[in-house]
């Protein structure tokens, strides 16, 4: 007895997987963007509050694809070593920008530093420390499984049934 099942069944077949493959694929390795300072932006810091920016920081949970952005009026950012840092040295900036509107993207793990250039501006708290976590591709504890495939359960047990549903 023929089958039912056609050849543009195994197409959409192959489309739907290939569809959901990609869905779970960017999920997986989304990245997010981040405003510096929340609502208040890249700004002096109250003098009560010199430390907000590595406290805002310190709520946040950085990974490598990630952008922070800094919003700004008549100032600017700099990527700086951490000597610079400690010292609010603005002469060897790695980066600079003083668009108003900065997006910063976290490429690698590790620790950025930054600090406002404007004269003045660091020394009174307008600087910050990010800490991009380390993407571990291996996981050395065995409690942790990666898939080959980028695809989950949901994926499998839908491609499945559908499947099923012309063969029977």
């Amino acid at each position: 007895m023929a089958s039912s099942f056609s050849l543009n069944s195994t197409i959409q077949l192959v489309i739907l997987f290939a569809i959901f493959s990609c869905l779970h694929f960017s999920i997986v390795t989304s990245s997010h963007e981040f405003q510096v300072g929340g609502l208040k932006g890249w700004v002096v810091p109250p003098s009560n509050d010199t430390d907000m920016y590595n406290v805002w920081a310190s709520n946040n949970r950085f990974q490598i694809g990630d952008s922070i952005h800094f919003k700004y009026k008549k100032d600017s950012v700099m990527e700086v070593g951490k000597e610079n840092y400690n010292d609010c040295n603005a002469t060897q900036p790695t980066f600079f920008s003083n668009n108003g509107n900065t997006e910063f993207k976290l490429d690698h793990s590790g620790t950025f530093y930054f600090i406002s250039g404007a004269s003045g501006h660091c020394e009174k708290g307008q600087k910050m420390i990010v800490r991009v976590m380390i993407q571990d591709v291996h996981p050395k504890s065995s409690a942790y499984h990666v898939s080959v495939f980028p695809i989950g359960v949901f994926e499998i047990i839908f491609v499945l049934g559908f499947v099923a549903s012309y063969l029977i």
